[in-house]
């Protein structure tokens, strides 16, 4: 699953005040320590909730209360072991703490993992879902691999004037008055699309991506390839595996520009097929608005830190689970709403409490 851990190195107690001292994170378990310095930015509970517990045994942490952490949480946290805390008693080895074990390796890192995965067969859907820490390299080709990742800032800076050129383009259109709802079928029962219709349309968009984004999430980023499918596996693996494998890959985490150009594209070729070119227009430039919502809120749920309380912190943890523990539920990424009204929720925890 990971790089083999270092070899085992202890620390007395002076050498990790000296190194909280310098701004690290670093905690323990038993007697093992943690550097989670790189991790403060990523935990769901928030930045100020690590840095609270520097320093401290947070064994008892794992088990919670707020929330009992996932075997894949365990896992993830060992890959940030660094060491033993030495020349205390009470925090002997093995004292308090078993750690797990982490997974072999299934996959040379060293090369290009897309032509691997497929012959992970039955193990891929386990592999898959025990994150690593590592960034991942699918391609051979250094264009090709260049055109699988993007920066965060792609997304508005490609999208939004696009989106903004084309909601003024059908305003125009629309306020024209010659734009007729259903005069391909009969000019009898057309009803006329005045330019007053523009807010609704572009929030029915809006509301159509919300239900896309649940269902491609689902349905598509989440199938489960057969597991003698060499080529479903790398399929899945190239749309959505990789995220889960590697969930804090920051160059994977919005949809690079060139495979989104074509779902785009291939969105509003249905929308104009189905409706007046002005119509479809402004449900496809609504729509394209919540993608941009959408990945925005996606990079930041993994690499913000919303303040407590807040919608985004809970929906970060919220994301959280889905990643470390409840794949087949909670697919809403930008909000719950079809996760409420498909009953995919993410099963609340008992006693959950804020800390």
């Amino acid at each position: 699953m990971a790089p083999a851990p270092p070899p085992a190195v202890s620390f007395s107690p002076a050498e990790v005040q000296r190194r909280l001292a310098a701004g690290a994170c670093w905690v323990r378990c038993g007697a093992r320590l943690y550097d989670l310095t790189g991790f403060l930015r990523h935990h769901p509970g928030g930045e100020q909730l690590l840095r609270a517990r520097a320093g401290q045994d947070v064994s008892a942490d794992l088990d919670g209360p707020p929330h009992r952490h996932s075997a894949n949480a365990r896992l993830w946290l060992e890959q940030y072991y660094v060491g033993d805390l030495q020349g205390d008693p009470q925090v002997g080895p093995g004292r308090g703490h078993r750690p797990p074990t982490l997974p072999a390796d299934l996959v040379d890192w060293r090369k290009p993992l897309l032509w691997q995965v497929g012959h992970l067969g039955e193990k891929y859907d386990e592999w898959v879902h025990q994150p690593v820490i590592r960034p991942i390299r699918l391609f051979h080709s250094d264009l090709i691999e260049s055109l699988s990742k993007s920066v965060w800032y792609s997304v508005p800076v490609i999208w939004m004037p696009l989106m903004l050129y084309l909601s003024w383009s059908y305003y125009q259109t629309l306020a024209q008055g010659n734009v007729r709802l259903f005069e391909s079928f009969s000019t009898e029962y057309s009803v006329a699309m005045p330019e007053s219709v523009f807010p609704g349309l572009f929030i029915m968009g809006l509301f159509l991506w919300s239900l896309l984004e649940y269902l491609i999430h689902r349905f598509l980023f989440h199938m489960k390839p057969p597991s003698n499918s060499y080529y479903l596996i790398m399929l899945h693996f190239v749309l959505h595996g990789q995220h889960h494998k590697a969930p804090f890959d920051d160059s994977r985490l919005v949809f690079p520009p060139v495979p989104a150009s074509l779902g785009i594209a291939l969105f509003y070729l249905i929308l104009r097929l189905l409706l007046p070119e002005a119509v479809g227009g402004v449900l496809f430039v609504g729509g394209l608005l919540g993608y941009v919502i959408y990945d925005m809120i996606h990079y930041y749920l993994h690499f913000g830190s919303p303040h407590k309380g807040s919608y985004l912190y809970h929906m970060k943890a919220h994301h959280a689970k889905h990643h470390f523990a409840f794949q087949k539920s909670g697919f809403g990424i930008s909000s719950k709403l079809w996760d409420h009204f498909f009953h995919t929720l993410i099963p609340e925890e008992p006693h959950l409490k804020m800390q």
